[in-house]
Order: C-alpha cells, then structure tokens, then sequence
C-alpha cells in the first residue's frame, strides 16, 4: 500500500518540527496508541490498539527516524507485530516545507500486511489507512493551537 498526503499548518516549521519529535505530542496524535517510549534520539517503542474491518489487534512495535534534515525532512521506519492478527511494517518520507508563517507536512508512505490483516482485502486496509492518517493530522493540528479546518 503507498500513501502520500500534504497538510497546511499555521505554525512556523521549527514549531511543526519540535511535535514531529515529541514523543508525548506523538502518543496523544496517534489514534489508539497506548504507550509510546523515546528510547534514544532517533528510536522508540510503542503499543497501539487498532481495529481493522473484524479485526482488533494490540501492535507492539519500534519506531526509527532515519535520514534526518532537522528541520527539513526524515524518513519513519516502523514495525508492529499483532500477534494472531499479523503483522503491520513501512516508512514514511516527511518533508516539511516553510511557506510565509505556514508549514506544509508532505509525506509518502509505503506499508505492507501481513496474517490475518492481510487476508481482509487490500481495499478496507487503505481506507483504514487513509481515516487513520487523517485521524492523526487532525489530532496534530489540534494540538498545535490551530484554529479551523485543516487545509489539506
């Protein structure tokens, strides 16, 4: 599955760059996540309860930022196991571009299923996908302070 999205927020690029960082801002944008640990500057581990079409599953994965341009641009590498439901594992290009007082998010995704996840049809995994990212920009740009819709 790939994805690639772009999201306007009306916060300075340092701003936008420090929450992409925090581990805390992280654990309260991303839909589910239970725990999310900072285990070293570029490293974390999480756990994430996701339900997916009849599948629900508690991922425990690591998380590793790599290709780092602070406060340009780094690549996200992830991967959950589920147990029985399977397995979740991708990476994420995020660029991060300064317009006026604005920051444009733009990323790529790539992700891959496996197990019973996999076997729920390509379909219903990117929808879940795409409501989950959006999920997680809205989360963003909320806590940011930003006023109105998201602009993406």
């Amino acid at each position: 599955m790939d994805m690639t999205g772009e999201y306007r927020i009306a916060v300075p690029r340092d701003v936008v760059w420090a929450a992409l960082n925090d581990a805390e801002v992280l654990k309260t944008c991303i839909p589910g996540c239970e725990e999310l640990e900072k285990t070293s500057d570029t490293t974390m581990e999480a756990k994430v309860v996701q339900k997916i079409g009849p599948v629900k599953a508690k991922f425990s994965g690591a998380i590793e930022l790599v290709n780092i341009k602070a406060p340009a641009s780094y690549t996200i590498i992830g991967e959950g196991k589920g147990g029985v439901a399977g397995f979740a594992k991708g990476s994420a290009d995020v660029v991060l571009t300064e317009e006026a007082d604005n920051t444009v998010l733009s990323f790529t995704a790539h992700a891959q299923v496996g197990g019973k996840l996999a076997q729920l049809g390509s379909r219903l995994i990117d929808s879940t996908a795409k409501k989950l990212a959006n999920k997680f920009f809205d989360n963003f740009h909320d806590h940011l302070g930003n006023e109105g819709p998201l602009e993406s």
